[in-house]
């Protein structure tokens, strides 16, 4: 089952991880000062999360691909890890359209 986990930077700031269900990472999201609101970061990511236009497809300096997930109002809400092709960044994006709505959130 993937899961949302929230935790506490060295800096103070909450983020959260969206875990898929083999603990893999498949989105990060900002620094949030507050930890209501990394909460409301994490219910945008489970609402936004079903669209496909939502997913925004790059390819960094160094040529791997990654996505962010952006929010109605173009917020940048999660970003995924690097990946070896543009088939395994498809594929996480698939992930977090499947899992982020139904994931559990935890703390760590």
């Amino acid at each position: 089952m993937a899961k949302f986990e929230i935790s506490v930077r060295k800096n103070g700031e909450f983020q959260f991880n969206l875990k898929a269900s083999n603990g893999e990472i498949i989105l990060t999201s900002e620094g949030y000062t507050t930890k209501s609101a990394c909460l409301n970061g994490v219910e945008s990511v489970k609402k936004n999360a079903p669209t496909e236009e939502r997913f925004e497809k790059l390819v960094a300096k160094n040529g791997k691909p990654y996505f962010n997930l952006k929010a109605t109002n173009g917020q940048v809400i999660g970003q995924s890890q690097m990946y070896a092709s543009e088939r395994n960044r498809d594929n996480g994006i698939a992930s977090v359209m499947k899992n982020a709505p139904v994931a559990e959130v935890v703390e760590i």
